[in-house]
């Protein structure tokens, strides 16, 4: 979230708030709830996230319209039930490698033939889960998106990031997201920018919720 989102925010004045993952299977449950307790702090709130994260920060939007003044949705991986979506597979088949061979071995496992910079993420991101990590991958490979119907009813400006070469955050559901919302663009990007500056991806979000405005 700060490599994605810190920048791009402070160049618009706005201070990034970034909480630590809940473990294990209240990833979901204690994320919503840490928005509830930030809103309570602070007020209304622009939410944002990176592909689960953008999931719960949509869902919590949806639910308190009231208390949102806007959405920041990087690489949105699917709507309503996870099904058969790439990135939920993928997150299943990460939690069972996390089961079998540990933190270390999976990782080993999951970086072979990946680029390195997305190697180093995984490991920097993994490893903060710890003894929960596989059943936080579990709950964000079942929990659902909004679904397209909820989305249609959550009139705040919505930017939405997608890398347009990313098999596993489709384009189409960033597309799709979009369409469905009342106010929203889509900023896009690719991988291989990311992989050089974790910003650009920042960017292109903040940039699609500038113009929804």
């Amino acid at each position: 979230m700060r490599g994605v989102f810190a920048g791009p925010l402070r160049a618009l004045g706005v201070r990034l708030l970034a909480p630590p993952p809940p473990a294990g299977d209240r990833l979901a449950d204690g994320y919503l709830a840490e928005l509830d307790r930030l809103s309570a702090e602070h007020g209304p709130l622009l939410v944002g996230g990176v592909s689960f994260g953008a999931h719960l920060s949509a869902e919590w939007a949806v639910r308190n319209p009231g208390r949102c003044t806007g959405l920041l949705a990087a690489l949105p991986a699917w709507n309503g039930p996870a099904g058969r979506a790439p990135a939920s597979l993928a997150a299943r088949l990460s939690a069972d490698l996390v089961a079998e061979n540990g933190v270390d071995g999976a990782l080993a496992k999951s970086s072979d033939g990946v680029p390195e910079w997305l190697s180093a993420e995984l490991g920097r991101a993994w490893r903060r889960h710890g003894d929960g990590l596989a059943a936080s991958l579990r709950t964000a490979a079942s929990h659902p998106a909004p679904s397209l119907e909820d989305l249609k009813g959550l009139d705040v400006p919505v930017g939405i990031g997608t890398c347009v070469d990313d098999p596993i955050h489709p384009a189409e559901v960033a597309r799709a997201w979009a369409d469905a919302l009342p106010c929203a663009e889509v900023g896009e990007s690719t991988l291989t920018a990311l992989g050089a500056d974790r910003e650009s991806l920042g960017r292109a979000t903040v940039l699609a919720w500038l113009r929804a405005r």
